[in-house]
């Protein structure tokens, strides 16, 4: 029997996981009843977690395999020795960055869905912390598509959305990309506004980002209008949860259900993280049919 304990930290999401080890393998009751814990409360936090780098890449292994980072404005992994992990730092040394999204605000984001199989999941290790800011938050995507008011979702139903490659959630160009000034010619993938959770069968609001996003088929302005009402109703204050960084807090989260943001910081003072993440499949639209894992 599995000696862990779950403890849900806010009504619409997240909860905290005491009671394991994770330098350490993980039994396979721990592992099972880390999982059921995920799939219900989609964000989980384990306090007090002291990982190496190895440790965290084994420890990413359990839920799946690695998915490289993508592309960071500066053309080349953070950490040479492990190209699986991105650095998320406003740290400078000798004038360079060694890590990605500086100190600044992060907007609500899904991770990496201007590809076609964005990461199913990701996990984000607090190596130094400010004593205050740089929080981030989730939000619970499941719920914000069953909060839907009838008439959008029937607006949506069927639509894709354009998910566009060209910015990073802090707002900096990646590299090799150029200025975009038309929605409707953003380079990145074409994602359902409505998605069917590959595991649980539920439906989530997929969004990605709302820079440069486009509803295809619809005229500019309508898009617009129909994407601003989505993103108001999504990252209402009742569907997230926030987290209050401490060292070494470890979370793990369900990049297929859910968005997040982060808060900026004082740029006088270090912050560094170092995240993972585990490779998916491509979106499934909600409408179709198909096989749902137990």
């Amino acid at each position: 029997m599995s000696s862990i304990t779950v403890t849900p930290i806010a009504p619409a999401l997240g909860a905290e996981i005491s009671g394991v080890d994770l330098r350490k393998p993980l039994a396979a009751d721990d592992l099972a009843a880390i999982k059921r814990a995920w799939s219900d409360h989609l964000v989980l936090r384990f306090r007090g977690q002291l990982l190496s780098d190895p440790e965290l890449m084994a420890l990413s292994r359990s839920f799946g395999e690695l998915d490289p980072p993508g592309p960071n404005p500066y053309g080349k992994p953070f950490l040479t020795e492990f190209p699986e992990i991105n650095v998320i730092s406003n740290v400078k040394k000798d004038g360079v960055p060694i890590g990605n999204l500086g100190d600044g605000e992060a907007v609500w984001h899904c991770d990496m869905t201007y590809i076609e199989t964005p990461p199913m999941a990701a996990m984000l290790h607090a190596l130094d912390v400010p004593p205050s800011g740089g929080d981030t938050y989730w939000a619970n995507m499941y719920m914000a598509y069953e909060t839907l008011p009838a008439e959008l979702k029937q607006a949506i139903a069927g639509r894709r959305a354009i998910h566009d490659a060209t910015y990073n959630s802090a707002g900096m160009m990646r590299k090799g990309m150029k200025e975009v000034t038309d929605p409707r010619e953003a380079p990145g993938a074409h994602h359902p506004l409505v998605v069917r959770h590959p595991e649980t069968g539920r439906a989530a609001l997929y969004l990605g980002r709302r820079r440069n996003s486009y509803i295809l088929g619809l005229p500019l302005d309508e898009s617009n209008a129909l994407l601003d009402e989505l993103w108001a109703h999504a990252t209402q204050p009742e569907f997230t949860f926030r987290q209050e960084w401490k060292l070494h807090d470890l979370i793990l989260w369900d990049n297929r259900c859910t968005l997040h943001r982060r808060d900026a910081f004082d740029p006088s003072v270090s912050r560094i993280m170092h995240r993972t993440q585990i490779k998916g499949i491509a979106t499934i639209p909600y409408e179709q049919a198909g096989t749902v894992a137990a």
